[in-house]
C-alpha cells in the first residue's frame, strides 16, 4: 500500500501496537495521528497526556517519523487528513500520495463504538480500508465467551478461568522505522498546563517502560503480600499508563507471569472491558436492576468529595484523590462503599466524581467497578458489606496513610486515630461522622 493513517486514542507508544506495526509492515508510508476532540475535554487528564504525546512525537521522531495532531471531530479529521495528503501536504507540492486504508485499536465504550462505525462507513465512502486491531486488553473483549450460551460472562471467576487458558497473541517489537508522508504538516501538541500530573505519575511510554522494568524486577514477588498495604508503596500504579495505552497490558501480563495476583488484576481489567462491550450503558443505567431509591443529599455529597466525612480512612481516600489524581485501590472500595451504602447517594454521581479525578478513568473499569460495591452490577453478593474501622485497621494499623493525606489527625494516638469520635474531646478542625460509622 501507499499510506496508511493510524489512527490513535488510548494507544500511545510504539512497542507492541498491532495498529501500528501493521501499518509499518504493509505501507511505504504511515501516518500516526492524534485528534484533540472538544466535545470530550481530557479535564484532570490533560497534563498527562500531553506529556504523553510529547513522550510519543519524540519515539515517532527517533524512527523517521511523527506524530500529526489535529484538532476536531476525529472522524472528519481523518478523511480531511487523507485528503490533505493526496494533495500534496500542506503546501500542495510534489509529495502527494494515496490513503489506502486507516487502522486504529479498537475500543469498548460506547462513544468509541460509535466513532468506529462512523469511521467505518466514512472509509467506505471515501474508497478507504477500515481495520480495527486488538491491544487495548490482554484478551480481546469477546474472544472468549461462556461455554453455556451468552456473548459475555457475567461473573469473574469462570471468566478468570477461561482467560487464562485462552491462546494470545504475540507481544510485538516497536516499528524500526516509520515514514511520513513530506511536506506533511505535523501539527502542535496541547500544552501540559493548567493540569500537570502529580509527581508521582509523570506521562509517557518511556516512563512507563522504566518504571515497568524496575516493578517487574523489584516489586511484582511481593505483590501478593503487599498490594493492600495502604501506606506502603507496594502497588504497581501502572493503571494511567494503561489507560492511556502507554504500556501494552499483552506485554505487562507476559512480563508478570510469575505474579499470579498481579495478573489475576489485568484480567479484572478485561472483565470490565468485556462486560462493557456487551452493555455499553454501564455508565447510565444498572446492569442488574434492583429497584434501588437513593438520597438527594448535596451536603453529604460535597462533604465526601472534600474528604470530610468524619470517618478517617474514607477522608484520607478521597484527600489522595483529589491531591494525586490517583487512589489506592482498597481506599476506592472504602470511599466508594460509604458513599453508596452509608450515604445512599446514586453511585453514578460518585462514579462520576472519581470519573473526572482519575488519571486512570475510563469508562468500563471506573463504572464497572461503582456497579460492583453498588451492588447493581457483576458482584453477586448484592448485599455484601463493609466495616470501614476494621478494614483501616487492618491495612492501615498503625495510621500512616491517615496521617499522610489527613493532617489533623497527625498528632492523635494510633489506638484511637481510626475512631476520633470516641475522644473525650473533638480533634480541631476535624469534623464529627456524617453518620454512624456502624
Amino acid at each position: 500500500m501507499d499510506t496508511v493513517i493510524v489512527l490513535l486514542n488510548r494507544d500511545l507508544r510504539v512497542h507492541d501496537h498491532p495498529a501500528l506495526a501493521a501499518a509499518c509492515a504493509e505501507a511505504r508510508r504511515v501516518v500516526p495521528l492524534f485528534v484533540l476532540d472538544p466535545s470530550v475535554p481530557a479535564g484532570r487528564r490533560s497534563g498527562f497526556l500531553a506529556e504523553s504525546l510529547a513522550d510519543l512525537r519524540r519515539s515517532l521522531r527517533e524512527r523517521g517519523g511523527d506524530l500529526v495532531v489535529r484538532r476536531g471531530d476525529p472522524v472528519a479529521e481523518t478523511v480531511r487528513l487523507a485528503r490533505e495528503i493526496a494533495g500534496g501536504g500542506a503546501g500542495g507540492g510534489s509529495a502527494a500520495g494515496v490513503v489506502e486504508a486507516v487502522h486504529v485499536s479498537a475500543d469498548v465504550s460506547a462513544l468509541a463504538r460509535r466513532r468506529e462505525r462512523r469511521l467505518a462507513e466514512e472509509c467506505e465512502r471515501h474508497r478507504m480500508g477500515f481495520r480495527a486491531f486488538p491491544g487495548v486488553t490482554v484478551v480481546p473483549p469477546g474472544a472468549v465467551t461462556p461455554s453455556g450460551g451468552g456473548d459475555h460472562y457475567r461473573v469473574f471467576t469462570p471468566y478468570w478461568r477461561a482467560w487464562q487458558a485462552h491462546s494470545r497473541r504475540e507481544v510485538l517489537p516497536a516499528p524500526a522505522r516509520v515514514t511520513l508522508p513530506e511536506g506533511l504538516d505535523p501539527g502542535v501538541p496541547p500544552p501540559g498546563h493548567p493540569h500537570r500530573p502529580h509527581e508521582l505519575f509523570r506521562g509517557g511510554e518511556t516512563v512507563a517502560r522504566r518504571r515497568m522494568r524496575q516493578w517487574l524486577k523489584y516489586c511484582v514477588a511481593d505483590y501478593a503480600a503487599g498490594h493492600d498495604d495502604l501506606a506502603g508503596n507496594r502497588t504497581s500504579k501502572f493503571s494511567p499508563y494503561l489507560r492511556f495505552g502507554c504500556l501494552s497490558p499483552l506485554e505487562l501480563a507476559s512480563l508478570a507471569e510469575d505474579g499470579d495476583d498481579f495478573v489475576r488484576q489485568l484480567c479484572w481489567r478485561d472483565f470490565f472491558y468485556q462486560v462493557t462491550m456487551a452493555f455499553p450503558a454501564i455508565n447510565r443505567a444498572d446492569y442488574r436492576p434492583r429497584g434501588l431509591t437513593w438520597n438527594d443529599d448535596a451536603e453529604a455529597l460535597q462533604a465526601w468529595k472534600e474528604g470530610r466525612t468524619g470517618l478517617p480512612i474514607v477522608d484520607a481516600g478521597m484527600r489522595q484523590l483529589l491531591e494525586e489524581g490517583w487512589m489506592h485501590n482498597r481506599a476506592r472500595l472504602l470511599t466508594s462503599w460509604f458513599l453508596v451504602k452509608r450515604l445512599r447517594v446514586d453511585w453514578r454521581t460518585g462514579a462520576d466524581h472519581f470519573f473526572d479525578l482519575l488519571l486512570d478513568g475510563d469508562v468500563a473499569n471506573n463504572y464497572g467497578n461503582w456497579q460492583w460495591v453498588a451492588g447493581t452490577g457483576n458482584d453477586t453478593r448484592f448485599n455484601r458489606t463493609v466495616n470501614p474501622v476494621r478494614q483501616a485497621r487492618r491495612f492501615d494499623p498503625d495510621g500512616e496513610y491517615i496521617r499522610r493525606y489527613v493532617p489533623e489527625l497527625r498528632n492523635v494516638p494510633p489506638k484511637t486515630l481510626h475512631e476520633p469520635w470516641r475522644l473525650p474531646s473533638a480533634v480541631r478542625g476535624y469534623p464529627p461522622p456524617l453518620v454512624s460509622p456502624a
